[in-house]
């Protein structure tokens, strides 16, 4: 220490623009989701399932050499095989092709009564928890009343009125459906409307409708998008419910559900027929579940690190 001096020193400059830069690139809030999104490794797996199983059900029956409504009988009830996978049904049908146009029927039922679901509930639950007071009042009671509604009488009814198919099917279901959500982003809209973001919002000069879909929405976006995923798989598990009791598509349209109809009383002799339609099912239900879990968890603002 003795041998040092002012010659060993240089003075360092420094610049003032420079030092308050940022020099980790920034990222979008989607980009922020999706990083977080990886690092969950059943929520990606759960989503490569889902995407595989789309992709096989649009693709699948296209490469598949016959039609589903072909039948066999002198090749029926044969085990799965090269030649079958999954087996033969009762007429003969290859039960693996009818497996992906059930899967057709059970994704277009699913998807589209939870669009529809999001689009009704997010609104009206926004507007209702947003202006509060009698507003909320009559809107949640009228809420109640379709609640108070069983769906399997809403589903007679229309069949009923209207021909059986997937189009009755969503609308019986979203016709009390939405109401699940409306509840869950109203209780969110009353917990963030008087924050001091919306009221800074508010002295800026924010109407309603940009404080609720720019403001208060997004940051309900992690309850509502676990809504969101257990409605899926929900719409899913009633249409294969209703086709099973014989409500929902009707033979020979092939559906999970009315493939696992058919399939119980040869259970005993012949459980492919029950066992992969089953399968298929559950592990739908589940992989929606567990990607919606994690997509919860990478959108909620609350649970970033």
């Amino acid at each position: 220490m003795q041998n040092l001096t002012k010659e060993h020193f240089e003075p360092i400059s420094v610049d003032l623009r420079q030092a308050e830069a940022i020099k980790r690139p920034s990222l979008s809030f989607w980009s922020d989701v999706w990083r977080r999104m990886r690092m969950n490794k059943v929520a990606m797996a759960s989503m490569i399932f889902i995407v595989a199983l789309i992709v096989c059900a649009i693709v699948v029956p296209w490469l598949t050499p016959q039609d589903y409504f072909t039948t066999d009988l002198a090749g029926k009830n044969k085990k799965p095989s090269a030649e079958h996978w999954f087996g033969t049904d009762d007429l003969g049908r290859d039960v693996f092709e009818r497996i992906w146009y059930g899967a057709r029927i059970s994704l277009q039922v699913g998807l589209a009564a939870a669009f529809i679901d999001l689009i009704i509930g997010v609104i009206w639950g926004g507007l209702a928890g947003f202006y509060g007071g009698r507003v909320d009042e009559i809107m949640m009671r009228i809420a109640d009343i379709l609640f108070a509604i069983p769906y399997l009488l809403v589903v007679i009814l229309l069949m009923v009125v209207l021909e059986p198919g997937v189009g009755t099917i969503i609308i019986a279901l979203t016709i009390t459906g939405w109401i699940g959500m409306a509840r869950i982003v109203r209780g969110q809209i009353l917990q963030l409307k008087n924050q001091e973001f919306v009221l800074a919002a508010r002295s800026l000069g924010a109407d309603a409708n940009r404080l609720i879909f720019k403001h208060l929405i997004p940051n309900a976006l992690g309850p509502i998008i676990v809504t969101l995923s257990l409605t899926v798989p929900s719409a899913i598990f009633a249409e294969s419910f209703l086709s099973f009791i014989g409500l929902g598509v009707s033979a020979p349209i092939a559906s999970w559900g009315t493939m696992s109809n058919e399939g119980l009383p040869a259970m005993k002799y012949y459980p492919w027929r029950l066992t992969f339609p089953a399968i298929f099912i559950s592990m739908t239900i589940l992989a929606f579940n567990l990607f919606g879990d994690g997509l919860r968890d990478a959108v909620d603002p609350r649970l970033r690190k």
